[in-house]
């Protein structure tokens, strides 16, 4: 059948007649362990609950991983390259291409979650097949470019290279043709319109938690819980959650806890998660950090685990001296446990957390302050107590899962139910020179990831 691209969502009075399918697409998924990826999976379940038509095109990031699955009702499509790399993040902006096409049929808008390098392929796609396009900025830096300093670094390039600002340019003008980008914090917000957003096309939608399950527990089940995760009974626990990387500010939480230690012997630290693949993993130099300063009887690393909640429900306080940070997900997720926090007022952070109303704020790098702010929670259970209360109703009002999930899905639906232009690549002469060449290339690989996924309920 010839390659052609579907008609738009009928429209009556302006409303769509059935929910409108969505592809998301993403480099990597469930059970790949990270804050957007948990995102990702949240999104794509809610929405198939509430009946929308679902799918995902991640990349097979392990060769553990199947090609093809259904995990909490999704339909999973993975795609080359497999294993690690930054590379690999290239590749599948090309390898992606042949799944988009032949399974076009199953959705209306494409969804980029991290468009830094997929957003490129979600516009062509969907300008290709006249779908809508939603990409999604999940750090600073995806439109500017200061996300990949890293990279341009190991390839001997300086910012103001001629080369890297071409890349740039010609990125980004093909980005700015998506219908809708969103927002997870005012500051991406601010960097979208500085780099020719319009500002009409900028939606402020925050990542979200599932206060079902991230919320207080009683004393005797915290008391369960740490009798169960071998947590110490008669001891106030500081807690950290999230990726071990350097950026998060851990070398200096050690370097304060010593002296915490000195004043506070009934207090221990926990570090929940790993450093992983992160270019910036510091987990062996804490691990050394502890050994060379005597706090093995005081802070303990718990590694990766996939019950953080429990964790944080097991504790007494949080703490996030992160230095930067796009959204701080973690960080919600305490505070809707019920916990005090202390953090700094960096990138989304500064949304939502007012020092000495729902939280404490100290200065990124601060020693003094940070100590200051971990001994006086320590000190005053009544802060401490108010500080948590106002946490909890901070996270319930703005970041439920539900809340999110109802601002997409207003999104969702505002967006199918405007027409689509009809696509440059419609008529005759298109598809006989740009659609037919495709379909000859795409139509072996469809028929093979076909007989790959014939075992999986369509």
């Amino acid at each position: 059948m010839l390659l052609q691209a579907d008609a738009a969502t009928p429209v009556t009075g302006g409303k769509t007649t059935r929910k409108p399918g969505i592809c998301l697409l993403t480099e990597t998924y469930y059970p790949v362990v990270g804050g957007g990826e948990t995102q990702a999976r949240v999104l794509a379940e809610d929405l198939v609950a509430r009946g929308f038509r679902v799918i995902v095109v991640t990349r097979r990031s392990s060769s553990t991983l199947a090609k093809v699955e259904r995990i909490g009702g999704v339909l999973v499509y993975r795609t080359s390259p497999v294993g690690g790399g930054q590379l690999k993040r290239w590749i599948m902006v090309f390898a992606c291409v042949p799944v988009l096409l032949g399974r076009r049929r199953q959705y209306d808008l494409i969804y980029v979650s991290g468009f830094k390098a997929l957003g490129l392929t979600a516009v062509a796609v969907s300008r290709l097949l006249g779908k809508r396009c939603i990409l999604k900025a999940d750090s600073n830096g995806e439109m500017s470019g200061a996300f990949f300093d890293r990279g341009r670094q190991t390839l001997g390039l300086g910012s103001d290279s001629a080369l890297f600002r071409l890349f740039l340019a010609l990125r980004n003008s093909v980005l700015r043709r998506a219908d809708q980008f969103l927002a997870i914090s005012t500051d991406i917000a601010g960097e979208l319109q500085h780099h020719g957003i319009q500002r009409d096309a900028i939606e402020l939608v925050t990542n979200s938690v599932d206060t079902n399950r991230f919320c207080p527990v009683n004393p005797s089940a915290k008391s369960a819980l740490r009798l169960r995760l071998r947590l110490p009974p008669d001891r106030v626990i500081v807690t950290f959650t999230g990726r071990l990387v350097s950026y998060k500010g851990l070398p200096l939480l050690l370097r304060v806890w010593e002296q915490v230690q000195g004043v506070h012997s009934r207090a221990m630290l926990l570090l929940v998660g790993s450093g992983g693949l992160d270019i910036h993993n510091c987990e062996a130099e804490l691990k050394r950090q502890v050994q060379a300063r005597g706090l093995q009887h005081s802070v303990r690393f718990t590694g990766d685990v996939h019950n953080v909640h429990e964790y944080l429900q097991a504790s007494d306080i949080f703490v996030f001296p992160t230095e930067k940070e796009a959204f701080g997900i973690s960080l919600v997720e305490a505070m809707a446990c019920g916990l005090p926090v202390i953090t700094t007022p960096t990138g989304g952070i500064k949304d939502f957390l007012v020092d000495g109303q729902n939280g404490l704020l100290v200065e990124a790098g601060s020693f003094q302050q940070l100590y200051a702010a971990i001994h006086q929670l320590l000190t005053d259970a009544s802060l401490a107590g108010s500080l948590g209360s106002a946490a909890l109703s901070t996270a319930r009002a703005r970041y439920a899962r539900d809340v999110v999930l109802e601002q997409h899905i207003a999104l969702f639906d505002r967006l199918a139910g405007l027409r689509v232009k009809a696509c440059a690549l419609r008529g005759r002469w298109a598809s006989r020179w740009i659609l037919h060449p495709i379909e000859f290339f795409i139509q072996p690989l469809a028929r093979a990831r076909r007989r790959r996924s014939i075992k999986v309920s369509q």
